[in-house]
């Protein structure tokens, strides 16, 4: 169940915001906006709730911006939405997609750059994950979210990049940003795509 605050845009105007809690055993936290307009905020297990709302209104601006940019995503959306039959009938053809398609993209890559990879994957999975789009096991399974057989070419294939390089690093160091870079010179341009869109990657 969301919880609801009232922040303050640029133009000094009330929005509403919902927002979901998600604490762990994290050092810092983090926001995001998903499919449905709602936010999700998730911190450190010692952050009350007070410090929550502290965070969000620290935020307001940026929350606000995204809210916005949501409603106009919204309203051009298709007027119909598919039905629960369509719409699993859909995700079992992109789950195949994907999992025909992504693994010729990382071989792809591995034959491309050897010098970079110390190993192989030792398989990869395709499923549906809550909070992540890609993961890479200290035993080399990668798993990659369906999902993204919806994105632009070169997002799906930042990601395939991404945790192909936790299979020589398992870590976000500079060593492995700097492997990613050597593949990708403008990862981050495709990074903050799929931060900004992520949430428009689902079916209606």
């Amino acid at each position: 169940m969301s919880d609801m605050i009232l922040l303050k845009n640029k133009k000094n105007m009330t929005v509403q915001a919902d927002y979901e809690v998600f604490r762990s055993k994290r050092k810092t936290y983090s926001i995001s906006l998903n499919e449905n307009g709602i936010l999700t905020i998730r911190v450190p297990l010692y952050v009350s709730d007070g410090e929550v709302e502290q965070i969000l209104r620290g935020k307001q601006f940026w929350i606000t911006d995204r809210l916005a940019e949501y409603e106009v995503r919204k309203s051009r959306r298709p007027a119909f939405e598919y039905t629960q039959t369509q719409r699993l009938a859909l995700e079992k053809r992109y789950k195949e997609a994907a999992r025909e398609y992504i693994p010729k993209r990382a071989d792809y890559y591995l034959a491309a750059y050897p010098d970079l990879f110390p190993r192989c994957y030792s398989r990869i999975s395709v499923r549906e994950q809550k909070t992540r789009w890609g993961s890479c096991s200290s035993k080399g399974t990668l798993s990659f979210n369906w999902k993204l057989m919806l994105a632009p070419p070169a997002i799906l294939d930042y990601v395939i990049v991404h945790e192909l390089c936790h299979l020589a690093h398992m870590n976000h160091s500079e060593r492995f940003w700097s492997c990613v870079a050597t593949i990708l010179p403008d990862y981050k341009e495709r990074r903050k795509w799929l931060k900004e869109h992520g949430n428009e990657l689902t079916l209606s």
